[in-house]
């Protein structure tokens, strides 16, 4: 069993860690390709864009054509795409690139934990989804570290030869452990359904990111009326189409849509702390690439220790206290940021709140994994699983949207009351703010607002946009306890009798 996990975790983790890298370093990128200010948060979630609007259909591909076959393609088009992005000449090629690499993730993503479903007895499957999830972690704790130390040392170029040499591990294992389960005869691909995931995605995103410069903009508010329309088309759509791409009667379980929801949740925070992370760790605190890839390291042998418990456990009881457990734990770690960020902040409470939302993340998804895969029948493993998979990657496409309309949302906030308690003119600080956003535009890559500059106009940058921090935090802190309180109420106490699904 173990070389048949290690091969499926470790392409999962792929997915994870090939953007996660390139986020932490993507100043160093954008500023070697000279990539526009406002172009650089598309640039990042490009290739995660692409995998939360395709994921859907590539679990019914797997289904259909081989979840094996699929996998290893996506590998093999992983480790193509990354090579050629490793010389790109500037940014539209990286962008292509990017794009790209989001359908070879998808591939990976929408079928190795359904081949974990299938080449995994039910009985040993918690303990395999623990074990799984810890390989996970090992990985996303030691790359980031590995990522920026490529690129202080030899270049940013380097950074995407990583993604292949896991690629090039997992695509052996796979192709000498892992087996292909039976076809399942399908009539076809939902695409309108597929199409209607992305659109949505997409301009949900966009005016979410447009929300920015005022809601009432046309930028703002149309895509976000697209995205809705197209979000109902698709409801209506997938409930009367023979061959959905999501069936939505697995909603009228009350535990799999709680973990459904979950997915989306904990994915939503990880990707925007990581985001909020880069900005705090670069600009307030003056962090390079590599101490910021180090925050991940500390503390990853006991989360994945704790998962691997944590796999036990719902082998144990149910995943329902696994889920609430993680979510809380995920709670702590957004309230730890929201009480403590300060610009003189000790780096060891970073590292906690880092280690924090890590712990919870991986428990969470252990208990959401084994909870999704148990509702899938027999030749619709892909189909059901990739749900997983569909809702992180829509999480983790949101989360740095979404936190940095509330980062700009309360900083300005905060500006405005600074500039007040100090008898400066709304006016004369909307031009210090004008001015250090300008720095930004001068200086492609830099995220975020420099506590240094224009300090001689009477307002503290730097404090004011931790402040903004720590409301940000409070705010999408109430999330993971919302859910808690969701799976304590519709996720079942105990394993019904004779339930070894």
């Amino acid at each position: 069993m173990l070389p048949v996990v290690s091969g499926l975790a470790l392409a999962f983790t792929i997915t994870a860690v090939d953007p996660l890298i390139l986020s932490l370093n993507m100043p160093q990128v954008s500023r070697a390709l000279a990539v526009p200010p406002d172009a650089v948060g598309f640039l990042g979630g490009a290739a995660t864009l692409v995998v939360a609007a395709a994921v859907l259909a590539v679990g019914s591909l797997g289904d259909a054509f081989g979840l094996k076959r699929l996998l290893m393609l996506g590998l093999v088009g992983d480790i193509v795409v990354n090579l050629l992005s490793a010389i790109s000449p500037g940014y539209v090629f990286l962008l292509v690139m990017r794009l790209l690499d989001g359908l070879a993730l998808a591939s990976v993503l929408g079928v190795s934990m359904a081949l974990l479903k299938v080449s995994v007895p039910p009985e040993k499957r918690p303990a395999a989804i623990g074990l799984f999830m810890a390989i996970d972690m090992v990985l996303c704790g030691v790359t980031p570290a590995a990522g920026g130390w490529v690129v202080e040392a030899v270049g940013w170029r380097w950074l995407f030869l990583l993604a292949p040499l896991l690629s090039l591990i997992a695509l052996g294992l796979t192709a000498r452990y892992v087996t292909e389960p039976p076809l399942l005869q399908r009539r076809g691909v939902d695409i309108v359904g597929i199409s209607l995931v992305g659109i949505a995605l997409l301009t949900l995103v966009h005016g979410i990111a447009e929300a920015e410069n005022g809601i009432s903009q046309l930028q703002a508010w149309l895509p976000l009326v697209i995205g809705a329309v197209a979000g109902v088309l698709f409801v209506l759509r997938e409930r009367r189409t023979p061959e959905p791409v999501l069936d939505l009667s697995l909603f009228r379980s009350g535990p799999f849509a709680v973990a459904a929801l979950a997915s989306l949740t904990l994915n939503f925070l990880v990707a925007g702390f990581s985001f909020t992370l880069g900005q705090f760790g670069s600009v307030i605190l003056s962090l390079p690439p590599r101490t910021i890839g180090l925050l991940f390291l500390p503390g990853t042998l006991a989360i994945a220790v704790g998962v691997v418990v944590a796999g036990r456990l719902i082998g144990k009881y149910t995943p329902r206290p696994v889920l609430i457990t993680g979510l809380l734990v995920m709670v702590a770690g957004g309230l730890l940021m929201a009480a403590t960020a300060d610009p003189t902040i000790a780096l060891w409470i970073v590292v906690l709140a880092t280690w924090l939302t890590n712990l919870g993340s991986l428990v969470t998804s252990s208990a959401v994994a084994e909870t999704i895969l148990a509702h899938a029948p027999p030749g619709k493993s892909g189909a059901v699983a990739s749900v997983q998979p569909a809702f992180g990657m829509s999480g983790y496409a949101l989360g740095p949207a979404v936190y940095l309309l509330l980062l700009n949302l309360f900083f300005q906030r905060q500006w405005l009351n600074d500039a007040k308690a100090r008898g400066i003119s709304v006016s004369r600080a909307d031009q210090a703010v004008d001015a250090t956003r300008s720095a930004m535009v001068h200086s492609p890559g830099t995220s975020g607002y420099d506590p240094n500059l224009l300090r001689q106009s009477g307002l503290d940058l730097g404090l004011d946009f931790t402040n903004g921090l720590r409301l940000t935090m409070l705010v999408v802190s109430l999330l993971p306890l919302a859910l808690a309180v969701a799976a304590y109420r519709f996720m079942p106490h105990r394993i019904a009798d004779g339930d070894v699904s």
